[in-house]
């Protein structure tokens, strides 16, 4: 095999070290890994590729995990509104138009958003997601997937649901080169009946895989959970057997101080959605007990229709920034840990191990931000600027396993012009349904 090396040069690298947060200098990469961060460059390398990385500010590819990506297509098409009335009104009448066609051109224009924006890996829960596995693989993306089920149907509809589910995790897991990994997903605890859910707890132990479900997002949601079944949805979802495996939890808004502690000891990591909880009106998760009682928190955008976009930098952003607000402390979300539930916390709450830092020996997911403009300046502390003022608009050049995906704010994988048309073709032809 022929080895492809990229020596970068001149970079600025938020490395997350103990001694320094940015390593200015050379960075190496052979093939998917990263072979070499560090201030001086190596004797006697050669590279296949040169960049010079004068003016970038080179970070950790960004991890979303938690999202619906086929969503972007009702973008817009119900907004200001409560969940509940949003999902019953609005979403869930259109969602049952989609189509496989849908669902794959909602999902790459996503990937697009995502990868011009500097997400390298991301979560996804939704139907046909073949569809999306493909898009997956021809993009270039990383990708966390799986068939997410409602359960609120008949008996013989449950299976054929988990069936899917199964089958979509035997046949992606592992593909495109290792870049997908597969998650088993009921959608949540007020959609499942408690024996579904033990249905997907039993196939998660069978794979080995982990799970991922939506789980207190708001009060109503909670406050049902204990009129349905007497048990708050952690109680709940504790006796079902689901955090038995590795598991993640998205949103998490509305926790009292036992459930907190009783996440951090079952190791349950919690998606944290800032902009869609804000958007919908869900509240504001308890992030920083949740960080101090050592659960780990990442960020995700929650579906297109609910934030009603993918930048993972406005993610960042607002995790520093509303826990702070809430709390009273200005330390409450350091921008170094708003970077890292981006990045590294994402990467570990979706048992990706070898992705979400920038070290010798990791994957090759990373970014490049073109700080030579007025809003990064002056060069104070680089990686404050990465969280407070940068967006996804500053990303320049997006490197997956050790391939370029964009360069110069073009996706080299991804036919825009294509995926704009066919994306609101689609959602001319949902409405017009």
């Amino acid at each position: 095999m022929m080895t492809n090396k990229w020596l970068i040069k001149n970079g600025a690298y938020a490395v997350n070290g103990a001694d320094k947060s940015v390593v200015h200098g050379y960075m190496i990469v052979e093939n998917s890994r990263i072979t070499y961060i560090g201030e001086e460059l190596p004797t006697g390398e050669e590279a296949t590729e040169v960049v010079d990385g004068t003016g970038l500010l080179f970070l950790p590819g960004l991890v979303n995990t938690h999202g619906h990506a086929a969503m972007s297509l009702l973008r817009g098409y119900g907004d200001d509104m409560v969940l509940q009335e949003w999902l019953q009104t609005k979403m869930w009448p259109m969602e049952a138009k989609f189509t496989s066609t849908d669902v794959y051109w909602g999902t790459s224009l996503s990937v697009l958003e995502m990868l011009k924006g500097g997400t390298t890996a991301f979560l996804d829960m939704y139907d046909h997601m073949d569809e999306v596995a493909k898009v997956v693989e021809q993009s270039g993306i990383r990708a966390s997937l799986m068939r997410g089920a409602i359960g609120l149907c008949s008996e013989e509809e449950q299976r054929a649901k988990l069936a899917e589910a199964v089958a979509f995790a035997k046949n992606w897991h592992g593909q495109a080169d290792g870049r997908i990994t597969a998650m088993m997903s009921p959608h949540a605890p007020y959609t499942c009946p408690p024996a579904f859910i033990e249905q997907f707890v039993q196939a998660a132990h069978d794979l080995n895989l982990p799970l991922h479900t939506h789980m207190s997002e708001t009060a109503a949601e909670v406050e049902q959970n204990v009129r349905d079944y007497g048990l708050r949805p952690v109680a709940h979802l504790d006796k079902l057997g689901f955090f038995s495996s590795p598991s993640l939890v998205a949103h998490a808004v509305h926790l009292n101080d036992e459930e907190i502690a009783l996440l951090a000891e079952r190791k349950v990591a919690v998606s944290h959605n800032p902009g869609s909880n804000l958007k919908l009106a869900s509240g504001v998760a308890r992030v920083t007990e949740l960080l101090k009682a050592g659960v780990t928190v990442s960020l995700g955008t929650d579906g297109p229709a609910s934030n009603n976009n993918l930048d993972m930098f406005e993610e960042m952003r607002l995790a520093a920034l509303i826990h702070k607000g809430v709390s009273g402390d200005p330390t409450a979300v350091p921008a170094a840990e708003a970077l890292r539930m981006a990045t590294e916390y994402g990467a570990k709450s979706i048992a990706l191990n070898e992705v979400g830092s920038l070290a010798a020996g990791n994957k090759a997911d990373f970014i490049a931000l073109d700080i030579d403009q007025a809003h990064f300046l002056p060069k104070t502390d680089l990686v404050s600027h990465a969280v407070y003022s940068a967006s996804a608009k500053d990303v320049l050049h997006v490197w997956v396993d050790g391939r370029q995906v964009v360069k110069n704010g073009e996706c080299l994988t991804m036919d825009e012009e294509r995926i704009k048309f066919e994306a609101q073709a689609a959602f001319e032809g949902l409405l017009s349904r």
